[in-house]
């Protein structure tokens, strides 16, 4: 693939930190954008991914740095609520920064993507996209909508030699959810539902990204790549 930065979005923490911190470890000149600007490696700027301008700004300010080769869509927000009690409010921020962010940012990113010749986006799903899940309605919405929208991408930019993928993480263990995935209630049904019997660490995740966005993606494009331990798909 074409030679350049690789810029992830909600690089602060959580998995977007795990990326950074595989891709600096591979060598990848890695630029992180989170609200803080900081980030565990590489360079880190400052970027508030619901602000138009804002998102602009940070890819001119990455684009000073030398040429793009990809982009990571991590930024996202998970807020629970029953359908009967969804405010309009707490929809329009799921989507807005879950969905309509990782529009945005493609869209800032592709002109420097085919300048460089081509390039990858990896956007950030969840299989929550495929599913009904009680009390989701809204994060359901918006991760369903990144797997169509990295279809249109695939098939639109193909001629420029950019590749999308969207990746569907199923439970993954952050610093954020740590302590409520180690509750033996909790424990016990992930060892029923998951196949694999636990959940997915941040690695999980990191691995596969750095790993789709520093080899030769040859013909994949498009696609929806579950990491999940096969609860998706278990009866």
């Amino acid at each position: 693939m074409s030679k350049g930065q690789i810029v992830v979005t909600g690089a602060s923490k959580g998995i977007g930190a795990e990326i950074v911190n595989q891709l600096a470890a591979k060598g990848v000149d890695v630029v992180g954008l989170s609200r803080t600007g900081t980030v565990p490696a590489g360079t880190g700027i400052a970027c508030d991914m619901t602000d138009e301008q804002s998102v602009r700004d940070a890819f001119a300010k990455v684009a000073e740095r030398g040429p793009i080769a990809g982009l990571v869509n991590n930024a996202g927000v998970h807020i629970l609520g029953a359908i009967e009690s969804l405010t309009v409010e707490s929809f329009n921020q799921t989507i807005e920064l879950n969905t309509t962010a990782v529009m945005v940012a493609s869209r800032e990113a592709y002109p420097h993507l085919k300048a460089n010749g081509g390039g990858v986006v990896v956007n950030m799903g969840s299989f929550f996209g495929k599913l009904g899940v009680p009390h989701n309605l809204a994060y359901c919405a918006s991760k369903a909508a990144v797997a169509a929208m990295t279809r249109c991408m695939a098939v639109e930019w193909a001629a420029d030699n950019i590749r999308a993928i969207n990746i569907a993480p199923g439970y993954i263990e952050t610093d954020l959810n740590r302590d409520y995935l180690a509750r033996e209630k909790v424990k016990a049904w992930m060892a029923e539902r998951i196949p694999l019997g636990q959940p997915g660490k941040a690695d999980d995740i990191a691995r596969m990204v750095a790993w789709l966005c520093t080899e030769p993606g040859g013909f994949l494009t498009g696609e929806t790549i579950y990491v999940d331990g096969g609860q998706g798909i278990n009866h």
